[in-house]
């Protein structure tokens, strides 16, 4: 099924991690990755869906068929009894309602790209920071088990030092979602590149530079930049990222792959994610040689547990404000609009 399809459909559940269900509203219900979002939480023992606010009321008509309440802005922001929102809105609205979902004093799941510029981002991040709320950003990969593999290799030396990091994310766009996107100067790297990014800045750190390649490939009657490249340098190391419109097919051919000087780690596909790793010696678990490993996973359900164990205090959501500050950096540089 199309990533842009709005579905309501089934995801395999998690058990609750004790305690009772946590009361959550939706501040918009647009983004394509809301409909999962929202049905995780309509059937999740973690959580109790009070409604979602949707001004669209196409989108929410779709909901409501579905036995989703409609709710006001004010209900979702004011209702004492509340205590998350998941911020599922148009792009451009994410970091203003993320920010009043806040000032409200509720905790909030984030929906990428968290704000189109830093200010914004700062600004929310400010209140959080002030109020000690948690708020949990929707890169859709912190759970993938290949990505996380992939990740530990690199970390725990087995692939050696890191010299090279590579990313593609490739998609197939209809004209709503092109003119959708076009809207941004970054284009196609602003829409995936964050999902990837998140990785590859959080494993090495902040690039000294990061050059972007904005494109158009296609003969679409539109201004979107659909072939973008972006070229990550850091001190010992360097790395790319692609991302385009026009590709069919496109979900079987979407990697991440870690190179150093002790082997090789290849996340393809990234779902159902399979990791290839290739090493000079026997490294952790990995014996020497080439090897692949296949996992289970279901986008947005190890999210959702794991935001509702943080707000119930049983443990801290493992990405850091410094390392969320510092993948918005870097998607803006990627995207040409840091400036």
């Amino acid at each position: 099924m199309h990533r842009r399809e709005f579905v309501l459909g089934g995801a395999a559940m998690m058990a609750p991690q004790g305690g009772q269900r946590i009361r959550i509203a939706f501040l918009g219900a647009s983004h394509p990755h809301a409909s999962a979002k929202v049905f995780i939480t309509l059937k999740s023992p973690d959580w109790e869906l009070v409604g979602v606010y949707e001004p669209d009321p196409a989108v929410m008509a779709r909901y409501a068929k579905a036995g989703v309440t409609a709710l006001t802005r004010a209900q979702v922001l004011e209702d004492p009894t509340i205590p998350v929102v998941a911020v599922e809105s148009d792009i451009p609205e994410h970091a203003a309602g993320a920010k009043a979902a806040l000032e409200a004093g509720k905790h909030i799941h984030w929906e990428k790209q968290p704000a189109i510029n830093m200010e914004e981002f700062r600004a929310a991040q400010e209140v959080a920071a002030r109020k000690k709320l948690l708020y949990q950003i929707g890169y859709m990969w912190r759970h993938n088990p290949g990505i996380n593999a992939a990740l530990e290799a690199a970390r725990a030396g087995w692939l050696g030092e890191i010299f090279f990091v590579r990313g593609t994310m490739n998609t197939q766009l209809g004209a709503d979602m092109r003119k959708a996107e076009a809207r941004f100067k970054g284009g196609q790297m602003f829409d995936l590149a964050g999902h990837m990014i998140d990785p590859i800045v959080r494993l090495m750190g902040r690039p000294e530079r990061v050059t972007p390649y904005l494109r158009k490939g296609s003969r679409a009657q539109d201004s979107l930049m659909d072939n973008t490249l972006a070229v990550f340098e850091w001190r010992r190391a360097m790395g790319t990222f692609s991302s385009a419109s026009m590709q069919p097919r496109s979900n079987t051919h979407r990697t991440l792959e870690f190179v150093g000087t002790e082997g090789t780690a290849v996340v393809r596909p990234i779902e159902p994610p399979s990791l290839h790793i290739d090493l000079n010696s026997a490294s952790g678990p990995y014996k020497a040689g080439a090897q692949t490993l296949s996992y289970s996973y279901t986008r947005y359900v190890d999210d959702f547990v794991e935001l509702a164990a943080a707000v119930r205090g049983e443990r801290k959501l493992p990405i850091t404000p410094e390392e969320d500050l510092l993948v918005q950096e870097t998607l803006l540089r990627a995207s040409g609009m840091e400036g």
